[in-house]
């Protein structure tokens, strides 16, 4: 709550009068509980691993038992981390755990306290139509997690008590409890994606999926052009096809005019003006019909 109350000062200082958030775990409840104080100073909010709800009975005498039994380093392992990923991953493990072991002990143990001891965000998803005013996020709301993630239970209840024409529930695939760090090309795009729909980035970069799909058809489309160049070189080829026929038999008409008479002569003349239009007029065919592949 301290921290929370304490963000107006931040965005004073800065200059700023609205932000969009991005917090993870105990970040985004904090910025949550800052978002419900203040809506006017959030335009939007990407909430990884949230958990609306405070520590309840159980989850306090578990945490009691987890913290008698480990030392500080492991339970916070546990609570960031799934068994399964915690049993294969030995690497992103291993470097958490150096990590916590290199904070201040004394700091975190009261961090970890504090965060226990978190109250009810006390949210409730509003009535579509219904004139009872409830308290509940204004500002559209990204809800983030890993589909083998311990905090998957908790993510759904809070994606349950917003609205849901303002919240997106991402649960992303192949993931464990930190999808920025597992995922983070899928979570980029997202988040690129719902800032886009508040109406900003309007001319960021395509994705590799519409990328792909227009180098694509623009591989479709130049082939089409090669096509289209071979029909136009056929009805060519096709028309001096047509131009030699057409001075072969002039050539014939005119021996037939020296071996005739002149009532012959001027049949064959007939008979050549009758051969040329005719091949005209193929070739004039030829030629629409060549251009009309072509466009």
């Amino acid at each position: 709550d301290q921290l929370s109350e304490s963000l107006p000062l931040v965005l004073k200082n800065f200059g700023l009068k609205s932000v969009i958030g991005i917090g993870v775990g105990a970040g985004a409840h904090i910025l949550t509980q800052f978002a419900l104080d203040y809506p006017d100073m959030v335009e939007g909010l990407v909430l990884i691993n949230i958990n609306p709800c405070a520590e309840g009975w159980m989850g306090w005498a578990a945490q009691k038992i987890t913290g008698w039994a480990q030392a500080m380093p492991e339970m916070i392992i546990t609570h960031l981390f799934g068994k399964e990923e915690i049993h294969n991953n030995h690497d992103l493990i291993a470097t958490y755990r150096h990590h916590i072991n290199e904070m201040n002990q004394f700091n975190l143990h009261n961090f970890v306290k504090s965060y226990n001891s978190r109250r009810d965000l006390e949210i409730e998803r509003p009535v579509p139509g219904g004139t009872i005013i409830v308290r509940t996020l204004k500002c559209p709301s990204l809800l983030v997690v890993g589909d083998s993630s311990p905090a998957v239970e908790a993510v759904v209840e809070c994606n349950t008590k917003l609205d849901p024409t303002k919240t997106t529930l991402l649960k992303m695939a192949d993931c464990g409890g930190l999808p920025q760090v597992d995922q983070p090309g899928k979570l980029t795009e997202a988040l690129k994606y719902f800032i886009q729909g508040m109406g900003y980035m309007p001319s960021a970069c395509m994705t590799r999926l519409v990328r792909s799909r227009t180098a694509s058809g623009s591989s479709v489309t130049s082939f089409d052009g090669n096509r289209s160049r071979s029909h136009t070189n056929e009805g060519n080829r096709s028309r001096s096809h047509t131009n030699e026929g057409n001075r072969s038999r002039s050539h014939t008409n005119d021996g037939s005019r020296n071996r005739s008479h002149t009532s012959d002569n001027q049949q064959g003349r007939s008979h050549t003006d009758m051969s040329i239009d005719g091949s005209t007029n193929s070739s004039t065919d030829a030629t629409l019909k060549s251009t009309e592949v072509s466009c």
